[in-house]
């Protein structure tokens, strides 16, 4: 074992090897492999190159060379393109605060039975008038970073729950093509995550139909881990045991408190509440629109307009087949 897993518990050391094929006596070379192929991308600005930031992105693409290479560019790229987003890149911008304050995103504290992290969001909560979509996922984002330095995270990962309940249709409106696309790139695509599902529950008829326009864009890996529950959470129970989920999803456990992660962040700053709107934002969601290039969009011209959406009727809805088996 090197000195770069000394973070690592024995089962999770057995578990990178097995399923990561991470190699303590090829370690070195693999992440100089990586860092080799820097030069041919002088078109990025590669901030970080350190061994132990490099092996994370290993980690996530299973330590094959130029996918991991590929997903360390992307990662300084999606900044690069979005530099508006990064500024103030910090717990108490005041735009992510409030994000954070309202559980965007939160995190439980108990791990699941592979030891992934549980992250959860509560899609009601989101204060329009307060922050943008742009600041949840800024906060999402800032979030994940300061996970990801967990060495045990970055073998075991994450898993994500959405609970929809209570999401209205002029919250859901606010979903456009580029705000949807400008998070799968900067999570699916530019992040060295491993999440292992991604669970939707509650989720009303336009969320549903939503996902399904979204679903032919996101990576095969990526279909095969979402689950759309509805409102049967037994079938959420047969994935992530009730013992370590909050009552709102039927777990044994209080209900969850939506500071509880943001305290994690801010520490004696979380009740420093500063003055906010969302006017007063560099980069509100009308201009990431206009900052993602046609190129970029192309593939997400699709997705279902609010007007269609509101011509589905009911009859519609209760047609509408389950997109994914729950084996």
């Amino acid at each position: 074992m090197t000195h770069l897993q000394a973070g690592l518990s024995p089962e999770t050391l057995e578990k990178a090897r097995l399923e990561l094929n991470e190699n303590p006596d090829t370690l070195h070379q693999d992440i100089q492999e990586v860092r080799d192929m820097v030069i041919t991308r002088p078109d990025i600005g590669f901030l970080r190159t350190d061994d132990a930031f490099i092996l994370r992105f290993l980690r996530a693409r299973k330590f094959h060379h130029f996918e991991a290479f590929r997903l360390l560019a992307q990662y300084f790229e999606y900044r690069q393109q979005n530099l508006d987003m990064f500024k103030s890149f910090k717990a108490t911008d005041p735009g992510i605060k409030q994000a954070l304050k309202d559980g965007f995103p939160g995190g439980l504290a108990n791990l699941d039975h592979y030891g992934r992290k549980i992250l959860v969001l509560f899609a009601a909560n989101w204060d329009q008038s307060r922050y943008t979509l742009v600041d949840i996922l800024r906060a999402i984002l800032l979030s994940l970073e300061a996970m990801i330095e967990d060495p045990e995270l970055q073998v075991n990962g994450f898993v994500l729950i959405i609970d929809w309940s209570n999401f209205t249709f002029k919250q859901a409106s606010k979903l456009t093509p580029s705000m949807l696309r400008l998070a799968i790139e900067g999570l699916q695509d530019s992040f060295p995550a491993r999440f292992g599902g991604i669970h939707f529950v509650n989720q009303p008829w336009y969320i549903h139909a939503l996902y399904t326009v979204i679903r032919p864009f996101l990576k095969e890996k990526t279909r095969k881990r979402i689950f759309l529950h509805g409102n049967n959470l037994n079938s959420l129970h047969q994935l992530i045991h009730p013992e370590i989920l909050p009552s709102e999803f039927g777990g044994m456990l209080p209900p969850y408190d939506m500071g509880t992660w943001a305290r994690t962040l801010l520490d004696h700053e979380y009740d420093d509440d500063s003055e906010y709107s969302v006017d007063s934002y560099s980069m509100p969601v009308k201009e990431v629109e206009k900052e993602l290039s046609p190129k970029s969009m192309k593939r997400s011209q699709s997705v279902v307009d609010p007007t269609a959406l509101k011509r589905m009727d009911k009859s519609e809805e209760e047609n509408m087949q389950p997109l994914l088996s729950l084996d």
